[in-house]
């Protein structure tokens, strides 16, 4: 089974899916944030050995009433990981990733089925996503991960790390997954992030060559025009196909070398 299928355990049900159920629920800083549970998509009859169709149960993320993912396919995930990697320049060794939300563990799980990344950060301001991944349902996405020693979790906020907190390591790839996307953002804080100072930011963090990439739930031209005009180069959108709607994508782009 691919690692980074939906989740198990798995529950019987004999009827349509039922309603998603809240595992936890809690208020931090940012506002609240919910983890539940639902049955993904039934199963052929029998497939459990009882005659009954088994669903695999798919987890949730919530924040202040905002969906935000689910375990439920997660290729654009790995996708925000498998892009920065191939826009290094050829020959980059051991090179250090950031990436910033730790969500449902698809990104994370991604670098770490990776050798060539010598160093995993991970940026979470969320305690309770953290305690979902180390001793919740979310383990089972990540723990592999999370026991790599090349994996670092920080708990703290993507855009105090990447401005102001001391130490400033520089990364050859930033990949953050912390909204909906640039023009759909989780809180209003988050917004600095996207502007001309916070590109400039990222920028600065990134060593010559490195990739800066985003994930968002829809293309967004202007962002593309605004990582050009804070100096990147090599900039460009891939898209992930998505049943109904607009696709997910990743933007891409460069810092000089």
């Amino acid at each position: 089974m691919d690692a980074m299928a939906p989740v198990t355990p798995t529950q019987e049900t004999t009827g349509a899916p039922a309603a998603p159920r809240t595992i936890d629920r809690r208020e931090g800083p940012y506002g609240e944030v919910v983890l539940r549970e639902r049955s993904g998509p039934l199963a052929a009859p029998g497939t459990d050995g009882a005659g009954t169709p088994a669903a695999p149960v798919i987890y949730e993320i919530i924040a202040n009433g905002c969906f935000l993912m689910d375990t439920s396919d997660g290729r654009s995930e790995r996708l925000l990981i498998d892009a920065a990697l191939d826009a290094l320049p050829a020959g980059r060794t051991d090179p250090v990733v950031l990436i910033g939300g730790l969500g449902v563990g698809f990104s994370l799980a991604r670098a770490a089925q990776e050798p060539r990344w010598g160093r995993i950060v991970v940026v979470e301001r969320e305690e309770a996503v953290i305690d979902w991944h180390r001793t919740g349902p979310l383990s089972a996405v990540s723990a592999a991960a999370l026991a790599d020693p090349r994996s670092e979790i920080l708990h703290t906020d993507l855009v105090a790390h990447l401005w102001t907190e001391a130490g400033r390591d520089a990364y050859d790839a930033l990949c953050l997954d912390i909204d909906n996307g640039p023009d759909w953002t989780v809180t209003e804080d988050n917004d600095s992030l996207y502007s001309p100072d916070g590109l400039a930011a990222c920028r600065d963090r990134l060593n010559p060559g490195g990739v800066l990439a985003v994930w968002s739930a829809q293309p967004s031209p202007a962002f593309e025009e605004a990582l050009r005009n804070a100096g990147f180069n090599g900039v460009h959108t891939e898209e992930i196909p998505v049943v109904r709607g607009v696709p997910d994508v990743v933007h891409l782009a460069r810092k000089g070398a």
